[in-house]
C-alpha cells in the first residue's frame, strides 16, 4: 500500500480512537494499543482504504491529548462567535482535533493535504453539511497556523509552524 493510503487509513482510525477516548475516558496509550492489536489488519468500518500506518496513527492519537489546549483554542478561534467546541458533535470534534494536531505539529504534511484528507474522513461519517463545515473550519485554521504556505503573512500574534 502507498504511504498516502496508509496515512489515510491511519487518519480514519485515529478519529475513531479519539472518539472512543472521549466517550470512554480511556488514555491514548491504551486505545492506541487496542487499535493496533485488535482492529488493524481486519476489515475496517467506514471503508478504510487499507492497512493503517501504525506510527502515523499513534502519533495522532498520542499527540492530540499532548497538545489539547492549543488544539482546542485553535479550533474555537475558527468557530462562529456563538458556538463553543462543546456544542459540536463528538465525531466532528475528533475530526477537527486530529486535523488541528497535524496542522500544528506535522509541518511535513502540507496544509492542503491535511484539509483534503479530513474532509474525506468526514464523508465516512456524515452525508449532510458536516464535510463543508470541516472544510471551512480547517481552511480558516490552516490560514492562521500556516499562512506562509498560502503566500500570506501570519496573523499578528499567531504562532507559525
Amino acid at each position: 500500500m502507498s504511504e498516502r493510503g496508509g496515512r489515510s487509513a491511519a487518519r480514519l482510525a485515529a478519529v475513531q480512537a479519539l472518539y472512543q477516548m472521549e466517550l470512554a475516558g480511556v488514555e491514548a496509550d491504551e486505545v492506541a494499543s487496542e487499535f493496533v492489536e485488535h482492529r488493524f489488519g481486519r476489515s475496517a468500518e467506514g471503508g478504510a482504504p487499507g492497512e493503517p500506518d501504525e506510527e502515523f496513527f499513534a502519533g495522532i492519537v498520542r499527540g492530540v491529548p499532548a497538545h489539547q489546549a492549543e488544539i482546542d483554542a485553535g479550533i474555537a478561534g475558527c468557530l462562529a462567535s456563538d458556538w463553543r467546541l462543546s456544542r459540536i458533535d463528538s465525531i466532528l470534534r475528533a475530526i477537527l482535533r486530529a486535523a488541528a494536531f497535524e496542522l500544528i505539529a506535522r509541518p511535513d504534511v502540507p496544509a492542503k493535504v491535511v484539509i483534503d484528507e479530513y474532509v474525506e474522513v468526514s464523508h465516512a461519517f456524515f452525508s449532510g453539511d458536516e464535510p463543508s463545515f470541516v472544510n471551512a473550519a480547517l481552511d480558516k485554521l490552516a490560514h492562521r497556523k500556516r499562512a506562509p504556505e498560502f503566500g500570506e503573512a501570519p496573523p499578528e500574534g499567531e504562532i507559525q509552524f
